[in-house]
């Protein structure tokens, strides 16, 4: 089976006593992606099988996204989740809409200025609510933040593995 997984949230701990789990989502689409209904794979570390859970309700608390799934309401059955990944397989990816982007696509790209100056590859992706920021690694010097707005990226190319931003003033100091 050479499915292909991609990762949408780690479980951090349980919350409360009714089987739901504290989750640090890494999904691009968490409000989608975890809507009732919808299955998710749990991979515990150590594990080769993955087990199936049907999402029954999420809610978010804080910086967190709390999940129940069908069938576990207590904490006892939960408890062992703790520090296992969340993933899906690779045909539950939605078909984006024209100009949307996975992390996973962009994550591993080369980010240039518009004077096709190389600034560095893209290794993260903060999710921080308003826009998203592209932490980019840099061949020397400290990693840059690089603001995911139209101002600034101005080309992506998934498929070249390129992006061309015009950099704002101070952007790329040092």
């Amino acid at each position: 089976m050479s499915e292909q997984w991609f990762n949408v949230g780690k479980i951090v701990n349980t919350h409360g006593v009714r089987g739901e789990v504290r989750v640090i989502s890494k999904t691009d689409f968490a409000q989608e992606r975890y809507e009732p209904g919808n299955i998710l794979y749990i991979f515990k570390e150590g594990s080769k099988e993955p087990t199936e859970v049907v999402i029954e309700n999420h809610r978010t608390h804080k910086n967190f996204d709390l999940l129940t799934f069908k069938g576990l309401h207590s904490i006892e059955e939960v408890e062992g989740y703790k520090g296992a990944v969340l993933k899906i397989t690779e045909d539950q990816l939605t078909e984006l809409e024209e100009g949307e982007y996975y992390f996973h696509e962009i994550i591993g790209c080369t980010m240039y200025t518009d004077e096709g100056q190389e600034i560095g590859k893209v290794k993260e992706i903060l999710a921080t609510g308003a826009n998203d920021v592209w932490v980019v690694q840099r061949k020397q010097g400290k990693d840059i933040l690089i603001p995911y707005i139209d101002d600034i990226v101005k080309e992506i190319d998934i498929e070249n593995k390129k992006i061309v931003i015009t950099p704002m003033e101070g952007l790329l100091d040092e």
